[in-house]
């Protein structure tokens, strides 16, 4: 019997039974639309956790801090290990930064600025190393021997908006003793060249809310050449593994340094991303499963009821072959079928929980770091997979026809005589 035919006279048996049919057939389409679903989100997820990773970091720029996360921070970085780490193999540029936890910055009548980190460094390299964040909105970087200036991020000069901050005027750098009562034994008049533009990000490349001096004047002001952090921009983002290994290989104690690579982070989310996706899909194709499960069912009592057409197809001299493929063929309609209603609701679907989902991330959304009014809120975004979305309509027609095998074989192993006696 040709294909053709095989499926048209399927199409037949199944209107025949409607509800049967289509409540059936509901199991797959209910199966494939979990799938789809689940799949376009957990890659939008992705998609978007990688698009804050990575604007959040240069994937090129290795962060370096003095001791770890479990011993504690050591002692400060020191001329010689900023030469050392000039000379890994991979490392394009390296530049060392002072971090004051205990300085402030205050307008002269005595307004603060808002609670910031004060950094020193060396404008033209961090200019180099952040060339699309480390940009001014206002005014000008210090030259080089104009030490007595500032800096401000965005956030710091400017107040709803508004600028809080001249360009030119003086304010005072203050820094106190660390235990009581804490005496000022530093105020110095700084005067401000530069605003540097709004980033919006969040993290320790957020410079919204940084104050910058020259580099000198920090070594001078701390008395001497003392490092908290020292950035390492390497020539492949794929290597950076590989030369923060060839870093901490600088130092006597390698446990002595941690060094932040954001392009293993980036890696290290996606891969748990890609798990937890898998996980899901794999529990949304149980419901697949127990829809084959239905079918091997409904597929059995339909045997039952057509035993005598059966016998009488085999009398005429249908092979068994052919009642074979007859079987399978509805099956296989109910699988393509199902799975192309489940592909576009699935898409449906996957837009509602997007929705629902980003609705109820937005009030769980907190910047830890800087209370920021102005943060970037997270909108889940379902990307829709050409890869996945074949996989899950050939699962559904697989699944089909492996769980209607076995009547379709039941069925043509009927004896013809039988058959025609069944009552």
């Amino acid at each position: 019997m040709k294909a053709s035919k095989l499926l048209s006279t399927a199409l037949e048996n199944l209107k025949q039974r409607k509800l049967r049919t289509s409540l059936t057939t509901l199991g797959v389409v209910i199966g494939i639309t979990t799938i789809i679903a689940l799949a376009s989100l957990g890659e939008g997820l992705r998609v978007e956790i990688q698009q804050r990773l990575e604007s959040g970091f240069e994937l090129n720029v290795l962060i370096v801090f003095p001791g770890s996360f479990l011993a504690g921070f050591g002692s400060p970085f020191v001329p010689t290990d900023v030469s050392n780490m000039r000379n890994v193999s991979g490392v394009t540029l390296v530049t060392p930064m002072m971090t004051m936890p205990t300085a402030q910055i205050d307008k002269n009548n005595g307004s603060k600025l808002g609670a910031f980190t004060v950094g020193a460094v060396n404008f033209t390299e961090m200019g180099q190393m952040f060339p699309q964040r480390f940009k001014l909105a206002f005014g000008a970087f210090p030259e080089p021997d104009d030490n007595d200036t500032v800096v401000l991020g965005y956030k710091v000069a400017t107040r709803n908006g508004t600028a809080f901050v001249e360009l030119n005027e003086n304010l005072s750098l203050i820094m106190r003793s660390q235990s009581p009562p804490y005496t000022v034994y530093l105020n110095r008049t700084l005067r401000v060249t530069g605003i540097l533009q709004e980033g919006g990000t969040s993290g320790i490349t957020n410079f919204d809310y940084w104050a910058f001096i020259p580099l000198d004047t920090g070594v001078e002001i701390n008395g001497g050449e003392k490092y908290q952090i020292i950035l390492v921009q390497v020539n492949d983002p794929e290597t950076g593994q590989q030369v923060a290994t060839n870093i901490e290989g600088t130092f006597a104690n390698p446990y002595s340094v941690s060094v932040f690579v954001p392009s293993s982070l980036v890696r290290q989310v996606d891969n748990v991303l890609n798990i937890i996706t898998i996980f899901l899909l794999a529990i949304a194709s149980i419901s697949l499963l127990v829809a084959g499960v239905g079918i091997m069912n409904i597929m059995t009592v339909s045997v039952m009821e057509r035993t005598r057409e059966i016998g009488i197809l085999k009398a005429i001299g249908a092979k068994s072959r052919t009642v074979l493929a007859m079987f399978l063929a509805e099956a296989v309609l109910i699988g393509v079928i199902g799975g192309v209603i489940g592909i576009f609701a699935g898409y449906g679907l996957s837009y509602g929980l997007a929705r629902v989902l980003s609705q109820l991330i937005q009030p769980q959304q907190q910047d830890t770091v800087f209370q920021n009014p102005n943060r970037q809120t997270l909108t889940v975004t379902p990307v829709f997979s050409l890869e996945w979305t074949v996989i899950a309509f050939a699962f559904a027609v697989v699944v089909c026809i492996i769980f209607g095998l076995y009547p379709a074989r039941k069925a043509s192993k009927l004896n013809p005589v039988e058959a025609l006696r069944y009552e």
